[in-house]
């Protein structure tokens, strides 16, 4: 008589770099029809606007999250110096002399995507998602593919185990990305509920912050386009 007991599927188990904004979110929404167990982070590093921690919790709590943690990292306020962590630096459109915007916290991608990493190592995840992007981005640098592959690499064999970095939204523009979210039915979600928004407004934003003008431009071509850009968005992100 055989007692073998038939050996259960492992579970799939992904960490989500989650900072409540519009593109996180999307990729929130996306990863848990992905896997079995999805696991929020999020990072305390003294932003401009702590409000988006609570964004970030209420929406990890809504969307069905595995789990959200919240990791003090206010270490890189020290260190980074950005209008993102000082109240006393004003939001500008203009680019600093070294041509980045003063949005621009240098280090912030290699932190936390290097402690999410970690993060999946204790948890046995096999992917560390990041809503960076490489075709809508603000410039940064440490959001374009090389880097992400790069560190990906590092931490691998760093680490001596394998992990992948997920960048669902990586050569999507921001109506692509409008267009994802409308594809699982949260459109509205994502437009009224997270917190992209320099100037710290939540939902559709003060309109008038780099962020919020890209958001709406995004939107407005969607709406205007919708079956065109769900087509492009197809063509990108086929298993989307």
């Amino acid at each position: 008589m055989n007692t073998t007991q038939p050996q259960s599927p492992s579970l799939s188990k992904a960490v989500m770099v989650f900072s409540g904004g519009q593109d996180s979110t999307t990729c929130l929404i996306q990863a848990l029809t992905q896997y079995d167990e999805v696991h929020a982070i999020t990072f305390n590093y003294g932003q401009r606007h702590i409000h988006e921690i609570d964004i970030a919790r209420m929406l990890a709590s809504k969307l069905g999250a595995t789990s959200h943690k919240v990791m003090d990292v206010s270490l890189l306020n020290e260190l980074a110096i950005s209008a993102l962590t000082r109240d006393s630096i004003p939001v500008s459109t203009e680019l600093m002399d070294n041509g980045l915007p003063n949005t621009f916290v240098p280090g912030r991608n290699i932190l936390f995507l290097t402690l999410a990493g970690i993060y999946a190592y204790q948890l046995g995840a096999e992917a560390v998602i990041t809503g960076v992007c490489e075709t809508d981005y603000s410039g940064y640098p440490d959001c374009r593919n090389d880097f992400v592959k790069a560190l990906e690499s590092a931490l691998v064999q760093g680490m001596d185990r394998p992990l992948r970095l997920v960048t669902p939204l990586m050569w999507l523009n921001k109506a692509e990305t409008w267009a994802l979210a409308d594809k699982y039915g949260k459109l509205e979600l994502v437009r009224d509920q997270t917190l992209t928004c320099y100037n710290g407004i939540e939902g559709r934003g003060c309109g008038e912050c780099p962020a919020c003008k890209l958001r709406q431009h995004g939107l407005d071509e969607y709406l205007a386009n919708k079956e065109v850009v769900a087509q492009q968005l197809a063509a990108k992100s086929p298993t989307a």
